[in-house]
């Protein structure tokens, strides 16, 4: 079983649409899917409609867990608090911050700001996250990312070794945009390329994504009337 928490559609800047994303993902052996387009405060309400009876669909259908969420992508950091809260507010499940990844101008302060939300899941490529960062994401329950986009991986193995430091937990999710699905030996790899061992990959691949998706389903039943 594959969990893949961040992916895109054609809802912002993926090739597929949600519905088929999540099939392929289906067939390609996922237990979960999350539907993580870029977006906004603007894009909050649409996500949450559109994704949302997509992934109801898929989740009554098909034997996958399928997640509408957002990655809130390029806000001001200021206002990373704000976009989580309204995302899980309209009714989206999953928040992942587009991290300050060391290949795009991400402004300085958004890992901070995602770290210190108890609304944001996942911070995702983070890049050359701090120390105390990490000890705030490990604080909060907030996931850090090894990414297996190749722009954004560069840093996985210093975002391995800050987790370990302080006890963030870590997980893996493959940024798809078109058909970069994980497979259990690509993200086992990943794992083993940010420089930690193989009594790890159990860990980051199975428990802490179930973890999260327990979370997720818990919080979803609180909100429901």
């Amino acid at each position: 079983m594959v969990y893949d928490f961040h992916t895109h559609s054609t809802l912002s800047d993926g090739e597929l649409s949600p519905i088929e994303l999540i099939r392929r993902a289906a067939v390609a052996g996922y237990r979960a899917v999350g539907v993580t387009d870029h977006g906004g405060m603007g894009a909050l309400r649409r996500f949450a409609q559109e994704l949302g009876d997509d992934c109801a669909l898929a989740r009554d259908r098909w034997d996958i867990a399928a997640l509408p969420g957002v990655e809130l992508t390029h806000l001001p950091a200021a206002a990373i608090g704000e976009g989580a809260r309204a995302a899980k507010e309209a009714g989206l499940w999953l928040v992942v911050v587009h991290g300050e990844t060391i290949s795009e101008p991400v402004e300085k302060g958004t890992n901070l700001a995602a770290v210190s939300c108890p609304d944001v899941d996942i911070l995702a490529h983070p890049g050359l996250i701090t120390r105390e960062e990490a000890e705030l994401a490990a604080r909060n329950g907030v996931l850090l990312e090894l990414s297996a986009k190749p722009s954004h991986g560069a840093t996985n193995g210093h975002v391995a070794r800050m987790a370990r430091l302080t006890g963030a937990r870590l997980i893996v999710d493959s940024d798809n945009h078109s058909l970069e699905f994980l497979t259990d030996e690509r993200a086992r790899r990943i794992v083993l390329g940010a420089g930690l061992e193989e009594k790890d990959v159990d860990e980051i691949l199975r428990l802490n994504p179930e973890l999260l998706l327990e979370r997720l389903l818990a919080e979803r039943a609180q909100r429901l009337p």
